[in-house]
């Protein structure tokens, strides 16, 4: 979030001053500027992607267990189980 505004903002004011006053480092700033997202925020929109095409091949009727075998089938094991958020969108759409 300090970073977003630091680049919005970052022709009216230095980054330098910006990053002193929001006790941010300028290189965590530039880091960011050249890949926002983190590994694990990448590891869970790669899950969703998935998650949601699995979803809709399976004619928006699958239920959270079911995707969850049809992604293991897939031999697409991942470290952390898929994002809640999504399973929990993907239940409130596919419920009469």
């Amino acid at each position: 979030m300090k970073y977003a505004f630091i680049a919005l903002h970052r022709l009216q004011l230095s980054v330098r001053t910006m990053c002193r006053l929001m006790r941010a480092h300028p290189s965590g700033f530039y880091t960011w500027l050249k890949n926002p997202l983190s590994r694990r925020a990448n590891e869970d929109k790669r899950q969703t992607d998935l998650l949601l095409k699995a979803w809709e091949e399976s004619g928006n009727v699958y239920g959270y267990r079911k995707l969850h075998d049809d992604l293991l089938d897939q031999a697409r094991r991942a470290a952390r189980p898929a994002p809640m958020p999504m399973i929990i969108t993907l239940r409130t759409v596919a419920s009469p």
